[in-house]
């Protein structure tokens, strides 16, 4: 063969060779980045895995495919990664609708999936954050009318807290109290159920389907007209409850158009009077307690309420404590002397019941407003 075409043919060869090499070299590169999207793991075995790939060829070709490859991982290890904390915490309560345009969206199916498994963070106080993944699986179950399972709930802990499982529960039942006024109670072994404090139409959601309990708001506006002596003037009741980001005629997430709820319902239900001050030009209105009221809580409960949304005892507040007592001492005089039996004394206990978490409704700006209310009370 003529030298000529020997040094043809031999450059030929020599290209066919580096372009074989080349092309497997990028077929294994990609090999590498669909198995890391597939099963995701470290950035640094995805490193490990396109540095192991022979880099024959052109070099600058390589370094860019080597740097595709790592790109990849890294977002196939960040996808898994955002999805396992959207897995976490998917029991959460939905917050931006109102409950009147929640009832009618198909948005409020139920998901299919059941309570999720908690993925710690490394370097979280694991211990603290359980009971509020415990409280958003509650009202969640609340909201949506199913049952609430002590099986989904260990499960949402982890097998590692089970034997304080009881301790968390209670923190998340008194955290959902001091908010909602309602009361986690066990039905039997394996599931439970929030009981409103007052005998509200639907469980404490006075409207008809899904949502959120209305009884924090009604206590409060109840501990509000006792402590504005037993009337307090519509002017002071939306002044107050501004300070919770509740505005009349602007829909809240959970009450719905709040003026409604107060003047309307709560009154066509006999929770609150609504009634207008005699002789006022222009008109203006109170609000008193309603027969419904006064029939199934009293001026102690009230303030008990109100002393553990405001981390205190109801001592701490002697006139408003006197008060209460003394209606307390005449409940019991009239039921004695219509044969109701013998009634106990009420006691409260002497230590400070302690809160960690305040309630965002009651507390927007880290302080409740009652408290200031009370302590101005109080000093009198």
């Amino acid at each position: 063969m003529p030298r000529r075409h020997k040094s043809k043919f031999k450059a030929h060869e020599k290209r066919r060779q580096a372009r074989g090499e080349a092309q497997g070299c990028e077929d294994a590169q990609a090999k590498a980045a669909a198995e890391a999207e597939s099963t995701p793991s470290s950035t640094a075995q995805c490193e490990d895995t396109t540095q192991s790939v022979p880099t024959t060829g052109s070099s600058g070709a390589s370094q860019r495919r080597r740097r595709r490859a790592r790109a990849a991982a890294a977002a196939a290890a960040a996808a898994a990664a955002a999805a396992a904390t959207a897995t976490a915490t998917s029991a959460a309560v939905p917050g931006t609708k109102s409950d009147e345009e929640s009832n009618n969206q198909d948005e409020e199916r139920v998901s299919p999936h059941e309570a999720p498994f908690y993925a710690e963070r490394p370097g979280e106080d694991s211990l603290s954050r359980k009971p509020g993944l415990l409280e958003q699986y509650i009202l969640y179950r609340y909201k949506m009318k199913q049952p609430i399972l002590k099986e989904d709930m260990l499960k949402i802990i982890g097998p590692n807290y089970e034997e304080r499982f009881p301790e968390i529960l209670k923190k998340a039942a008194e955290r959902v109290e001091i908010v909602f006024a309602v009361d986690l109670q066990e039905i039997d072994s394996t599931r439970y159920d929030l009981i409103s404090k007052l005998k509200l139409p639907n469980n404490g959601r006075v409207r008809a389907g899904r949502g959120l309990p209305k009884t924090g708001l009604l206590m409060n506006i109840l501990g509000m007209i006792f402590m504005k002596g037993n009337c307090a003037a519509e002017e002071d009741i939306w002044k107050f409850l501004g300070l919770m980001r509740i505005y009349p005629g602007r829909k809240h997430f959970i009450y719905g158009e709040p003026r409604k709820l107060i003047t309307k319902d709560l009154v066509r239900l006999q929770y609150l009077e609504y009634r207008q001050v005699a002789n006022s030009d222009p008109p203006r209105h109170e609000f008193l307690w309603g027969p419904n009221a006064l029939a199934e809580t009293t001026k102690m409960k009230v303030l008990q309420f109100l002393s553990k949304v405001n981390d205190t005892i109801p001592t701490a507040f002697p006139s408003y404590y006197e008060e209460a007592l003394r209606e307390e001492e005449e409940r019991a005089q009239a039921r004695g002397a219509t044969g109701g039996g013998p009634t106990a004394r009420v006691l409260i206990p002497s230590s400070v019941m302690a809160r960690s978490i305040f309630p965002p409704l009651l507390r927007p700006e880290g302080s409740n407003p009652l408290g200031k209310i009370i302590q101005s009370r109080s000093k009198n």
